[in-house]
């Protein structure tokens, strides 16, 4: 009996893995093909995918630590537990854990020579997070988390990706250009944006009064990242 329903379950399963995959296969193709004047090879892009599943295999651990130890300290029935958990610890150990891996992995490449290069780092490294975040949702919950997840959280760690892109870009061109002191300040901006929004996102989508904030401030940030992909790549420009 199990051999004969062997074959659906599998095709079940499937269907949920391409569910988790495309949405981020299709905003990594967006960000790649932004990329006018140089495109980044296969190996450095699989690589920063990789970098991206590592990256929420360390937040998994912060995320755990500190959650455990926010508990035993602040009242989870208190306002300000929200508030330290969603923007104090989730959002800096992901994001923090995606700069981690980032950086390690693109800082000193060869292949770092323009500035939306960053983006498009930042973009892969955030969609490789939460594709391996994603598969982990939808082999749990099914394909109506597929669904939420493809129009919301896959998004969302997209965007983050562009801002924390966009000042790591930044961050590299002046440290090309020997400008230390400027380089330390973006690349703590490309850090501390995407950990704000990462916040607000899951302060928002946490709320039980009113969805409609929620998806105000996921339309705006959309938004805003989409109109930052456009500027960042017609304004793109070798920096070394």
């Amino acid at each position: 009996m199990f051999y004969f329903f062997l074959p659906t379950l599998m095709t079940y399963h499937v269907i949920l893995v391409l569910a988790a995959v495309i949405p981020a296969a299709l905003l990594m193709l967006k960000s790649y093909r932004s990329d006018r004047l140089e495109k980044e090879s296969g190996a450095m892009l699989w690589t920063l995918v990789k970098a991206g599943i590592f990256s929420s295999l360390i937040a998994l651990v912060a995320e755990w630590a500190l959650g455990k130890l926010l508990a035993r300290t602040v009242s989870q029935q208190s306002a300000i537990y929200n508030v330290i958990l969603y923007f104090g610890i989730v959002a800096f150990a992901e994001e923090g854990a995606k700069y981690l891996m980032l950086k390690r992995r693109s800082w000193n490449s060869p292949e770092f020579n323009c500035q939306y290069d960053g983006v498009v780092y930042a973009v892969f490294v955030s969609l490789g997070f939460a594709l391996w975040e994603n598969i982990s949702y939808v082999m749990s919950y099914g394909l109506s988390t597929a669904i939420v997840r493809a129009l919301t959280a896959i998004p969302g760690h997209a965007c983050f990706g562009v801002f924390m892109g966009a000042f790591y870009g930044i961050a590299r061109r002046h440290d090309y250009r020997g400008n230390r002191n400027a380089s330390r300040v973006f690349c703590i901006l490309s850090v501390i944006l995407p950990a704000l929004l990462h916040g607000a996102y899951d302060y928002f989508a946490s709320s039980e009064t009113s969805e409609w904030p929620f998806v105000g401030f996921i339309a705006v940030m959309f938004l805003a990242s989409y109109i930052l992909v456009g500027r960042m790549s017609k304004k793109d420009r070798y920096i070394r």
